[in-house]
């Protein structure tokens, strides 16, 4: 059975968000050959025991009161709710040093890419750049020295959201 579309993360078994593993879903009780990994908020007792499709039809959180993803950065950014519904309750969410925070763009939440390569961040466009400072009260210098010797996954930590409308790229981070 092929995996379920998700308009806000469209590669979650890139992201790591999901991994190819047998699993009974806690939800649907059903054996699935994919597991989701990440943080399920509202309970400690959903981590790693949810498939993809009870997250993608919304029954984790009807259910079980599953959340992927802090609904609060979204609602604070004007996206319409049905869309801080989707990304909080029927979308795969990620890891981070502290609270996540899906980014948004042109009044959407933003495709979440997983962690920015070396690249993404060291080769990042003026804009990008611009946006992450005025996003985080940042200046010019706190950027090179946020970025200089970046890894991904290591403690000082981006993550790559791409605009679903103008294709802007955005960088959410994070520090231990």
């Amino acid at each position: 059975m092929d995996l379920p579309r998700f308009r806000y993360h469209p590669d979650p078994l890139a992201t790591g968000a999901i991994e190819k593993r047998p699993l009974t879903c806690a939800c649907c009780g059903q054996a699935r050959d994919h597991v989701y990994v990440q943080p399920v908020y509202g309970s400690n007792d959903l981590d790693e025991k949810l498939c993809p499709w009870c997250i993608a039809d919304g029954s984790a959180a009807t259910k079980l009161g599953a959340v992927f993803a802090d609904p609060q950065p979204l609602t604070k950014a004007g996206v319409p709710q049905d869309i801080v519904d989707e990304v909080s309750l029927r979308t795969p969410g990620y890891s981070c040093w502290q609270q996540e925070e899906w980014l948004a763009h042109c009044n959407d939440a933003c495709e979440f890419h997983g962690d920015a390569s070396e690249d993404d961040v060291e080769d990042a466009s003026d804009t990008t750049k611009a946006d992450w400072q005025q996003h985080y009260g940042k200046t010019a210098k706190q950027w090179a020295a946020a970025t200089r010797d970046y890894e991904p996954a290591g403690d000082n930590a981006f993550y790559k959201f791409v605009c679903r409308h103008c294709g802007a790229v955005r960088l959410g981070w994070d520090c231990m």
